[in-house]
């Protein structure tokens, strides 16, 4: 491997260079955010079921009260490589990286997991992962109608009432962003919900840095 060595004053110069084109792409990835945000929304008008801890609920049930919900499905499923002791090794490096959903919920939002793994297969795996994210069994056509039936992906929804709406999915490279809160939260309608960001009119905002707090105290 070739090697270009430079004096301090020479690597600065090359890191000020670059951080242009960062700073670009940043504000780049802020702008597309805003226009995610500005996406329609569909109506989920099928109902569908799912197997939780203390049993059958639905699509509404897995938002937990929240406006927002984002359903990653992982692989998880009988047949695929590893199970019943592991989940693929690609859904399971994204639940690896995933931040304390805590940070999400005080964003009235809820992440889930979804697979076709029973609950007695999916607890046993998430206690020996360290995994407590909610994650849920599919027992309908989720997967099909959301395509995620053949590869992961991210859906995101919001609900007015017992409405339920999509509102984005993302799946392929675009899942590997996945895991931060931030990252999670601008796939969202709502976004950061933050004073700075540019969101149509009449969205929750409030100041940076007034709403985190330590996962333990919201």
């Amino acid at each position: 491997m070739k090697i270009s060595t430079v004096s301090p004053a020479e690597w600065e110069e090359a890191r000020l260079r670059l951080l242009v084109k960062e700073k670009e792409l940043t504000r780049a990835r802020d702008a597309l955010a805003a226009e995610r945000r500005r996406m329609p929304w569909v109506a989920v008008e099928k109902p569908y079921d799912f197997e939780g801890p203390s049993g059958t609920v639905n699509l509404l049930d897995l938002f937990e009260g929240r406006r927002q919900l984002i359903v990653y499905r992982a692989f998880f499923d009988p047949g695929v490589e590893g199970f019943p002791d592991h989940a693929c090794q690609g859904c399971s490096l994204v639940a690896d990286q995933v931040a304390h959903v805590a940070h999400l919920n005080a964003r009235d939002t809820t992440l889930a997991f979804v697979s076709r793994g029973s609950q007695p297969d999916l607890a046993r795996m998430k206690a020996r992962m360290g995994w407590t994210m909610p994650w849920y069994t599919i027992t309908g056509d989720f997967d099909v109608d959301f395509g995620v039936d053949e590869w992961h992906g991210t859906n995101a929804f919001i609900r007015e009432g017992d409405q339920v709406f999509r509102t984005y999915f993302v799946n392929n490279r675009g899942d590997e962003a996945m895991g931060s809160t931030w990252s999670y939260l601008d796939i969202t309608a709502l976004g950061r919900q933050e004073e700075w960001e540019d969101s149509p009119e009449g969205y929750p905002q409030t100041p940076p840095y007034e709403w985190w707090n330590w996962h333990d105290a919201y």
